[in-house]
């Protein structure tokens, strides 16, 4: 997993949004049509991420977005960002994600999370009186390694398709439990600081500190999520980016719904507290014109050293966040070119 730039690695990760007055349908439509563009831009992969019971989410059903995404690209790679792993049994993800492997080789990665990505009764109904937890996690991670990889002779449960399909795995967290683990286990580890931005340089140091060579992977290898809405100028990005703005405050005020358009001054009809709040869920992120991007991608691959920046890009409308993601990629390549000495 080199870094062929002195910027990090670009890639996308999609949430499948629905949007107010649009269908199911449409929200993938604009899912892949995003990522047939982050592929024309040269990103590595597009994930997308298991969320269950939200109405503005519309990728519960992780692994045939996955099919479907690669289905209608033909080089990035197509991957989650994560699955859930405590909501599925090892077995049925293994057999998921081999078949996905075996369709469109060399393509597909698999980030696994260890919370159920939803609320206490939609778990319920998930698991089904399964008594896994998140403290089962390492060992079923573990579990997921063998199933994917080169069967031992005599080994009782094989994973037909996955076994031998060598998926690579990833670990994913925002906090340090993940970031540890991923060190022991010696794989690459993705920060979701793009909505839990606090542990962020901590959860780097530990995983870092901590990471022992494996077959996987001979070094550490980091990503993060980054939040970016760029636009012409920092004003049309700050009102672009309301309608990110009113996710967040939906999801901490939990009246959570589908994306709003976008408010002008949406900020400023806010009381303190909930201003600060978005802030604190922002941290990290990049909202502005395309200098304040370019410096804002500078400073946190200088702050991180990260080795792939994993873009978080919703706006309201497609071609504004085709746009966005345009501008973004274009300031990326002006901080690599400012940092190779070379010409902006």
């Amino acid at each position: 997993m080199p870094s062929h730039s002195p910027m990090p690695r670009l890639s996308m990760l999609d949430l499948v949004t629905v949007r107010q007055g649009q269908s199911i349908s449409a929200a993938i439509d604009t899912a892949v049509r995003t990522a047939q563009h982050v592929e024309q831009l040269g990103f590595v992969r597009y994930w997308m991420a298991e969320h269950h019971n939200m109405p503005g989410i519309a990728s519960s059903a992780t692994a045939v977005l996955i099919g479907h995404v690669a289905g209608q690209t033909a080089r990035i790679r197509v991957g989650a960002g994560g699955i859930m792993l405590p909501n599925h049994a090892p077995l049925v993800v293994a057999e998921a994600f081999g078949t996905l492997q075996a369709i469109y080789p060399g393509r597909i990665d698999l980030g696994l999370g260890r919370a159920p990505g939803t609320d206490q009764p939609t778990m319920r109904a998930l698991r089904r009186g399964r008594v896994e937890s998140e403290e089962d996690f390492p060992r079923e991670v573990q579990q997921l390694q063998q199933l994917l990889d080169d069967p031992r002779p005599g080994q009782a449960l094989v994973a037909t398709p996955g076994a031998g399909s060598h998926v690579p795995i990833w670990l994913l967290g925002s906090s340090l439990f993940s970031a540890q683990l991923a060190g022991q286990l010696g794989l690459p580890y993705a920060f979701a600081s793009h909505f839990a931005p606090r542990l962020l340089h901590q959860a780097l140091q530990l995983y870092r500190s901590t990471f022992r060579p494996s077959p996987a992977l001979q070094r550490p290898y980091v990503m993060i999520g980054v939040p970016v809405v760029a636009a012409a100028s920092d004003a049309q990005a700050e009102y672009l980016a309301s309608s990110t703005y009113q996710r967040i405050l939906g999801i901490l005020t939990n009246q959570r719904g589908l994306m709003q358009p976008p408010v002008q001054g949406f900020m400023a009809q806010l009381d303190e507290r909930a201003r600060q709040a978005i802030r604190d869920f922002l941290a990290i992120g990049l909202i502005g014109g395309p200098q304040t991007v370019q410096q804002g991608l500078q400073a946190l691959a200088a702050a991180t050293q990260a080795d792939e920046f994993m873009l978080v890009t919703d706006t309201f409308e497609l071609d504004a966040r085709l746009q966005s993601l345009d501008i973004t990629a274009a300031a990326w390549a002006a901080a690599g070119a400012a940092a190779s000495g070379g010409a902006v």
